[in-house]
């Protein structure tokens, strides 16, 4: 199905005490509701994610996958802040009639979650089958659960926190460093700060990954190499991919937005916040991930009521939520399964 765009009437007030005039929101769907529209599902994308959820997590959706088009309803949104149709930088500010750039306004997790509830109540859905996300996705997950409680039948938080760790901002902040070291960061362009971001994506890569897993693609079987290494030209490779599809205004709101992240903030805390979440939930984490630790799920998991935690193995640290799909879809229908027969017996 095509991308669809949102197009908000209203403004959209922001925690830091600014507002969107108004705001866009690019959206796609597969499957149709059905009549009481209780098949919902609801996907949250990462960092550099889009709304073509069937593009960047394959084997979720589709015939006979965890999510089938012809039994769920599954919608996916591109969040504000970020490139793929949705407002954000580059957006023109209707206030003066040019793209934002630098003045786009400081956007946090709540305030991406508050527009997509905009478009849930546009769209007329009262009820969420599930909703599941991973890393920033995650967050938005957690986020929405914590602001509309009611509404969720089954929770999903993958490889994410209830608070982003000072590890987690260490490593953003080091990646916007990049980008303020390019000479062209500060120019109304809208190439700004692109070579940094190449250098920010490639230090980025390094907390996704891990140890093993550069040893065993990037090890070098000529022990007489003295350059150009083989990890070397994967890191570029890696800053030039992002760069034909990103550019460093998205990559910095959205990084930005992640430190902000904290389920306690103005709630008492983060244990308090979790404690109001009604949705049977979910809490998978990746064994080897070092960016988003099994520790910060299992934090998750104790303090949302009778949530459960299932660690999957990995090799393929926190990109291990986009490469396993297959196991995480085999939790997820166990966990389903489960639930299901317990209402029964009940």
């Amino acid at each position: 199905m095509s991308t669809q765009i949102f197009t908000s009437q209203y403004p959209l007030p922001l925690e830091s005490g600014k507002e969107l005039p108004t705001f866009k929101l690019a959206w796609k769907s597969w499957g149709s509701l059905n009549a009481d529209k209780s098949n919902v599902v609801w996907i949250c994308h990462a960092l550099t994610g889009n709304a073509d959820t069937a593009d960047w997590w394959p084997g979720l959706i589709g015939e006979n996958a965890l999510f089938d088009p012809k039994k769920y309803f599954i919608i996916c949104a591109n969040v504000i802040g970020s490139c793929y149709g949705s407002t954000y930088a580059l957006s023109e500010n209707t206030e003066t009639g040019h793209p934002y750039y630098h003045d786009f306004p400081f956007l946090s997790i709540r305030d991406m979650v508050q527009a997509l509830i905009a478009l849930r109540k546009h769209l007329e859905i009262e009820q969420i089958h599930m909703i599941l996300g991973g890393s920033l996705g995650g967050q938005q997950v957690l986020e929405w659960a914590v602001m509309e409680p009611e509404i969720f039948e089954f929770c999903v938080p993958i490889a994410t926190n209830a608070f982003h760790s000072p590890w987690g901002i260490a490593f953003n902040e080091a990646q916007r460093m990049a980008i303020e070291a390019d000479g062209s960061w500060l120019k109304k362009e809208k190439t700004a700060g692109l070579a940094g971001m190449k250098a920010a994506r490639a230090a980025a890569m390094i907390s996704y990954r891990n140890y093993e897993v550069y040893n065993q693609s990037q090890h070098e079987l000529n022990q007489e190499v003295r350059d150009n290494f083989k990890a070397s030209s994967y890191q570029r490779y890696q800053g030039e991919k992002l760069a034909s599809r990103f550019d460093a205004f998205a990559y910095w709101t959205l990084s930005k937005a992640m430190d902000s992240h904290h389920l306690g903030r103005g709630r008492g805390s983060a244990e308090l916040a979790l404690g109001k979440i009604q949705a049977k939930t979910l809490v998978l984490g990746i064994d080897s991930d070092v960016l988003f630790p099994p520790s910060e799920q299992r934090f998750i998991a104790e303090h949302i009521p009778g949530a459960e935690l299932e660690v999957i193995s990995s090799p393929y640290g926190h990109d291990g939520f986009l490469i396993e799909g297959k196991k995480i879809s085999e939790q997820i229908s166990v966990f389903q399964k489960a639930k299901a027969e317990n209402l029964f017996i009940q």
